[in-house]
């Protein structure tokens, strides 16, 4: 089984030239030490409860045998000295001191004297590749250039999951994996970040190539996307990371009691998350600010600086699923939830009676339109698209009115994107396996052309983030492929966009990338999924594998 999540651009010049491999020396070690602490505690104590509970049962079984060996025959201590001197039992242990003074000394490097040393590695004729020339062809490989973009799609095979760091050249229609990293549970959301995370004495204004990960876990991954085949990420957020004993402050020890019992708890606090983070959302005007929503029920705000949560709300009754802020009021933060209701919060006044609208079903997906920020979309779980006025407010949620409804899809819409450069133009996907295009219009949304990309259900579509690229998306799904698209090769899409695509003279060939799953069983599961769907009437889609929860 292979699957796609999740997907995220990462915009030109933020990739490093030359992504560096992952160093293990004594600073990560010492850094990776304090985030793993906890892990680390947790195993400890889980293993002396384990030895503790083997030794009770050692000692009732010797008990046992004791009280059933009562009137059998027991050797007397004579015998048993008799077998020590037969078999000089006593000496066992003893160095043969004897032998050592007949024979030379032995050692592991006893030849040491004889080797001869070469003060550079170009000296000594027995190397014959010398240093650097690997060095400059892994250098080359790694190396990412100024008109290439980053796609991070977050892959499930075979019950593992990673997320892969694919580099997309437009000119040479090229996507190739640049390199991956493990991840802990199935992967739900990435969020692309440009400030450094977990790094020492970093200035405000400090650029960075970071990824958020949320999982079915509840604890956030942060990830440096400049280094290669690292080990652990940058930060984790959620995870309290304990300071040694020594300097450990009053009442760390209490602290510590109360993480530990955060393992079997799911009762949501003002600290960190309790269950799976299904949507991320980081604040571009303020960098250092990253918003989670989660099946706890709870929407955090994190500061990315202190790598703690700044501030949680119970805004919802259900599930928080859809996060988004505000383009240019970048205080309001669009939420939505499994409760049927979509709401604008300012999160610098958490108290303020919040606006809520109402929708038909579990809201899938709910975003700002980059365009015109009076308005907002929420794609539901009914295959509807609906497009709200925040200036038209309901009074109550049955009052809720919007602007206009769609029936994009039969089935859920399981992903929503807005063209952040080209207004009207939108995207939608759905668990119908159609990817369809749409010119949003004054009179309302018109649809331009529906496709189906051969990716199986469709769980992700993205737009491409610069102008340059604007016309390319990327769309992902259950059968494990991503695919970038460029839609302005699409007749139907060049009619409609006319005036943005450049003019080409001669027939145009429509423009597919993709990078090929290796995994022929991708297919022949999804096949059989849909014929088990086939036989059972009424079965929610909601309720495979990861798009959903498990309800307590």
């Amino acid at each position: 089984m292979s699957m796609i999540t999740a997907t995220a651009w990462v915009p030109r010049g933020f990739a490093a030239a030359f992504p560096t491999r992952y160093d293990f020396d004594e600073v990560e070690f010492e850094r990776i030490s304090k985030l793993a602490k906890l892990q680390l505690d947790d195993a400890k104590e889980d293993l002396e409860e384990a030895e503790a509970t083997s030794r009770q049962l050692t000692t009732e079984d010797s008990g046992k045998v004791r009280k059933s060996g009562e009137g059998a025959g027991i050797r007397s201590s004579g015998d048993i000295d008799d077998d020590l001197k037969e078999y000089d039992l006593e000496h066992y242990d003893d160095d043969d001191a004897e032998h050592e003074e007949e024979g030379a000394s032995m050692s592991m490097f006893g030849n040491v004297k004889s080797l001869v040393y070469h003060d550079s590695n170009a000296d000594d004729p027995y190397i014959t590749l010398q240093e650097g020339e690997d060095d400059d062809e892994d250098r080359e490989e790694l190396q990412i250039f100024t008109t290439d973009n980053l796609l991070l799609a977050a892959r499930v095979e075979d019950e593992v999951a990673h997320l892969e760091v694919y580099v997309y050249e437009d000119e040479a229609d090229n996507l190739y994996v640049h390199h991956d990293i493990m991840l802990p549970a199935i992967p739900l959301a990435v969020e692309w970040l440009d400030i450094p995370v977990g790094r020492e004495n970093i200035s405000a204004d400090s650029r960075g190539n970071f990824v958020a990960v949320a999982t079915f876990e509840p604890e956030i991954e942060i990830w440096d996307l400049d280094i290669v085949d690292c080990l652990y990420p940058n930060a984790i957020l959620g995870q309290e990371v304990q300071e040694d004993a020594g300097s450990a402050e009053p009442g760390t020890q209490n602290k510590k009691k109360k993480k530990k019992k955060r393992k079997g708890s799911k009762k949501a606090n003002d600290d960190y998350h309790v269950d799976s983070v299904l949507s991320l959302a980081a604040n571009r005007a303020h960098r250092n600010l990253l918003a989670s929503a989660s099946a706890d029920k709870t929407v955090k705000l994190w500061d990315l600086n202190t790598r703690q949560c700044a501030k949680s709300y119970s805004f919802h009754t259900d599930k928080a699923c859809s996060l988004a802020w505000h383009p240019q009021v970048s205080t309001v933060l669009l939420s939505g939830s499994y409760d049927r209701t979509v709401l604008a919060a300012d999160m610098r006044a958490p108290e303020a009676k919040v606006p809520r609208w109402g929708v038909e079903s579990d809201v899938e997906s709910a975003r700002w339109d980059p365009h015109d920020p009076n308005y907002f979309y929420v794609a539901t779980e009914n295959g509807l698209l609906h497009y709200h006025d925040t200036r038209l407010a309901p009074a109550s949620l049955e009052a809720t009115k919007p602007v206009w409804t769609l029936q994009a899809h039969d089935e859920s819409v399981s992903s929503f994107d807005i063209n952040p450069t080209i207004p009207g133009y939108l995207v939608t996907g759905s668990t119908d396996k159609q990817v369809k295009l749409w010119n949003m219009q004054a009179s309302g949304p018109s649809l331009v052309v529906a496709r189906n990309l051969d990716v199986g259900k469709v769980f992700s579509t993205t737009f491409a983030p610069e102008s340059e690229v604007a016309f390319r998306l990327a769309v992902a799904g259950r059968k494990g492929a991503v695919q970038v698209w460029d839609t302005s090769t699409n007749p139907a899409v060049r009619r409609v966009f006319a005036e943005r695509v450049k003019p080409v003279d001669g027939e145009i060939k429509e423009r597919l990338v993709r990078v090929e799953d290796d995994s022929s069983e991708s297919d022949d599961s999804e096949e059989e999924e849909e014929e088990a769907e086939s036989k059972t009437n009424g079965d929610d889609v909601r309720k495979e594998g990861w798009e959903s929860m498990d309800e307590d």
